[in-house]
């Protein structure tokens, strides 16, 4: 992943979208060659150079100030986690030779919180999504058709963007799979502009652009998004519909580690689910201690 070409990619695919009539620009469609903002007209629009702005889109951003930056996420009229991207791909940090992926895990104090929350799905995930851990109602939810202890092991660890575009019983559980997909891509793209010498990071998006095509085409569409909660519609094979809010909660160190929770509203229908599937965990045999293999 190449700053320099992802800023010039990312700022092309906003002004493409960006109209002349949204910005107050009377033109004659007749005589236009592109259906957005030609470059003039948006470094006119940010009160920059033409030049200054065509060297940003060559990815050529050395020295640009953050008036500049400013201005122009003003002028495409880009949202906080946008311009926070625009930002990350200008300025990328110091340039070092990508380390070979190294393995994490959660701590032990972590899988301890995990395991004592036994009426809330939930997961610890890296930044890149991969599965650290989850607790017996988190795998029943959204992987049961995995074994339990998948992610004690690095090399078979799920991933749930990857899940999402690869395994059909994954996808299969969201009810909005379409809308499902757009943010998981849009908040990978926030990561890998922040990221971009993440080999571990960089060989999921190769991998999920060449076994998956609705992926390549959202990711040319540099979504950008940052999710750290809502709302998710399921449609899980044991226990029917569920409607569930959930909630991202970053943890302490600077891996980017989360744990991410789901929950009920007391009292409905997709409460009664959820307490259906764990009272089904519970009488499961209990699953091997996970250990810290670090």
């Amino acid at each position: 992943m190449d700053a320099s070409s992802e800023l010039g990619a990312f700022l092309k695919s906003r002004r493409a979208a960006l109209r002349p009539q949204d910005v107050g620009l009377a033109t004659a469609p007749a005589r236009r060659r592109v259906a957005g903002l030609r470059r003039e007209e948006l470094a006119l629009l940010a009160g920059v150079s033409i030049t200054h702005y065509t060297r940003l889109e060559q990815g050529r951003a050395a020295g640009v100030s953050d008036s500049v930056l400013d201005a122009i996420a003003r002028t495409l009229r880009l949202t906080e986690d946008e311009t926070a991207h625009l930002r990350d791909l200008a300025r990328p940090a110091a340039r070092r030779r990508p380390a070979a992926p190294r393995a994490e895990h959660a701590t032990p104090s972590a899988r301890q919180l995990l395991a004592a929350m036994t009426g809330v799905p939930a997961l610890i995930l890296d930044r890149r999504n991969d599965v650290l851990a989850w607790n017996r109602l988190g795998h029943a939810l959204l992987a049961a058709h995995l074994p339990g202890d998948a992610p004690a092991t690095p090399a078979a660890r799920p991933n749930l963007i990857r899940m999402l575009f690869l395994d059909e019983r994954y996808r299969a559980l969201y009810a909005d799979w379409k809308e499902e997909a757009h943010l998981a891509v849009a908040s990978l793209r926030l990561v890998a502009g922040r990221h971009p010498d993440d080999r571990a990071l960089a060989e999921l998006i190769g991998h999920l652009s060449i076994h998956s095509d609705e992926f390549t085409a959202l990711w040319a569409r540099h979504p950008v998004r940052t999710c750290a909660s809502g709302s998710k519609s399921l449609r899980h094979p044991a226990v029917g519909t569920l409607e569930l809010s959930f909630e991202n909660l970053c943890l302490p160190g600077p891996a980017g580690q989360r744990l991410i929770a789901y929950t009920a509203e007391p009292g409905t229908p997709s409460d009664a689910a959820l307490s259906l599937l764990a009272g089904t965990t519970a009488s499961a045999e209990p699953a091997p201690p996970v250990l810290d293999a670090r």
